[in-house]
């Protein structure tokens, strides 16, 4: 054991330099336009596989006239799917990728499932027990605020998926009763980043009508993605 501590010790000062290293540098920006707006993303350092994928598919114009195709009231907005550039109407979405997955990249406490974060969509847990991120779809958290009787009850449920594993903070939990966000969601897909402009365009998106597979019944589509500077 006396050879270990320090090794731990060791270990966890590395953690959080590179954790503090990754928050002091600049954050990428992507700005989404799309035809109901535009939505300015900023992705986060901590999550550098996500990031570096997200703007290499940005820089590729993948994004460009994909459609969210999968939209739910108060949870959230997805898009990605390559299938949906030229889906026809009332066309089953969803299933499109790119022929790869990414390591998951958990940053609990500190990143989690707000209001207005940006997160990798996944195949579930029984084809996908590693949760290995989507190559390509995303969505962006658009649920309003939690009680405390509801925080109550997902903590039960993450103690159920996650083996007990992820537990939400006093930090946490303020911060999903006074901005919202998809508690439930924590610890298993990965966060990357967060909406900093346009929340409203993401809010008027969520509200559109949909059909029995949550595909917008009129299509919104991402006109162009591209990376964006930082606004002055």
């Amino acid at each position: 054991m006396k050879h270990y501590l320090p090794l731990l010790l060791l270990l966890s000062c590395m953690a959080t330099y590179h954790v503090a290293q990754a928050q002091s540098q600049p954050r990428p920006e992507v700005l989404l336009e799309t035809t109901e707006g535009n939505i300015r993303i900023a992705l986060y350092n901590e999550t550098p596989r996500h990031r570096d994928n997200f703007l290499r598919l940005v820089d590729e114009h993948f994004y460009d006239s994909l459609l969210f195709h999968r939209v739910i009231s108060n949870f959230m907005i997805q898009a990605g799917d390559p299938d949906s550039r030229h889906a026809e109407p009332g066309a089953e979405l969803g299933e499109g990728d790119l022929g790869y997955t990414i390591e998951p990249e958990f940053r609990l406490p500190d990143i989690y499932h707000r209001r207005g974060v940006v997160a990798a969509a996944r195949e579930g847990d029984d084809v996908n027990p590693e949760r290995r991120s989507s190559a390509c779809q995303f969505y962006i958290v658009c649920r309003k605020t939690l009680s405390t009787a509801t925080l109550k009850q997902v903590q039960l449920r993450l103690d159920t998926l996650t083996n007990n594993q992820v537990k939400l903070t006093p930090e946490q939990i303020s911060t999903y009763r006074r901005i919202g966000g998809t508690p439930h969601l924590d610890g298993q897909y990965t966060v990357f980043g967060e909406v900093v402009e346009g929340m409203d365009i993401v809010d008027r998106i969520q509200r559109k009508d949909t059909d029995d597979n949550d595909r917008p019944v009129y299509d919104v589509r991402i006109l162009r993605a591209r990376r964006s500077p930082k606004l002055p």
